[in-house]
């Protein structure tokens, strides 16, 4: 079997999960759904997403299951019911475990929620990482839009990881809860992200890739346990956002931008890449507005200035 119909495999059981999320979901379903039998759709389905189905399945019903307490005024037991929970105390004790207070007490709270990202794209990660192709042969270009933003000097609380080039190695290596404490820096200038750091700084020891969130210059706040804050001068930064897409085409989304990125020439519209000035970004895929990634660049000068 090879790495492509492996993926689609999954994928075709992550499909299922989405358009089953509100109704019992069977390991038989998912087996189905694939086209392999039970014990080897629930073997790669793990071996995949580092997580069982039902796993997975319990942690995509809890992050909707907040997302509708924090949306929307409605009963912690019909949103319980909606999830597949048998009963309001089971559902509360499942919260709680998974968010850190009970569901009443977060809707109270309003804090963000940070949403479980159907792990898609991992086989096209790694084919960057072996210097592969990352478009597949029916891929069709898609509409990219391109512009140049002005960040001013400001500052990154940053959470470092040991080796992580990307996102994948960063969760593999500390997980990504970082990201609900992230979410809750009330004078974050933009929402969390994830960066690849230039070479300056990077300390001795850590990763490439961090996970962060920008904050103003002069800011004074705390900064979370664990988390480090480091100055970023001010820089342009070219920022590309692919076209919206449907969520069974994660992969396809971000293997498009990537592909336009390798390729762009920005010596074309006057700029020249500048990963020194800063670190080059990504912000939390999401099919209604399109995959986002933005990079460093300075303005060209005409020779003789």
């Amino acid at each position: 079997m090879s790495d492509q119909e492996l993926a689609r495999a999954v994928q075709s059981m992550q499909s299922h999960i989405e358009a089953h999320l509100n109704d019992p979901i069977t390991l038989g379903a998912l087996a189905e759904a694939c086209g392999y039998s039970r014990w080897y759709s629930a073997k790669i389905f793990k071996e995949h997403l580092g997580l069982s189905p039902f796993e997975y399945i319990r942690q995509r019903r809890m992050s909707q299951a907040a997302w509708e307490l924090r949306e929307h005024s409605r009963k912690v037991v019909d949103v319980a019911f909606d999830f597949v929970f048998d009963s309001h105390e089971g559902f509360t004790r499942a919260f709680a475990r998974s968010f850190g207070l009970p569901p009443s007490a977060y809707r109270k709270q309003k804090g963000p929620v940070r949403l479980f990202m159907p792990d898609q794209a991992r086989p096209l990660v790694e084919k960057r990482r072996r210097g592969e192709s990352i478009m597949s042969e029916n891929q069709e270009s898609k509409a990219v839009f391109v512009q140049i933003v002005e960040r001013p000097s400001r500052k990154l609380i940053l959470k470092r990881g040991q080796k992580a080039r990307d996102y994948y190695e960063y969760c593999e290596e500390i997980g990504c809860e970082i990201w609900d404490t992230l979410g809750q820096v009330h004078d974050a200038l933009y929402e969390p992200a994830g960066y690849w750091l230039p070479e300056h700084l990077v300390e001795p020891g850590t990763s490439v890739y961090v996970q962060g969130v920008e904050v103003p210059a002069d800011y004074e706040g705390d900064v979370p346990a664990g988390c480090d804050l480091v100055d970023l001068p001010a820089a342009k930064l070219m920022v590309f956002q692919g076209e919206p897409y449907d969520d069974d085409k994660f992969e396809d989304a971000i293997g498009a931008l990537w592909n336009l990125m390798d390729r762009f020439k920005p010596e074309q519209h006057g700029y020249r890449w500048a990963d020194e000035d800063g670190p080059r970004f990504q912000l939390e895929p999401q099919g209604y507005r399109g995959y986002i990634e933005g990079r460093p660049v300075r303005a060209i000068q005409p020779e003789g200035l």
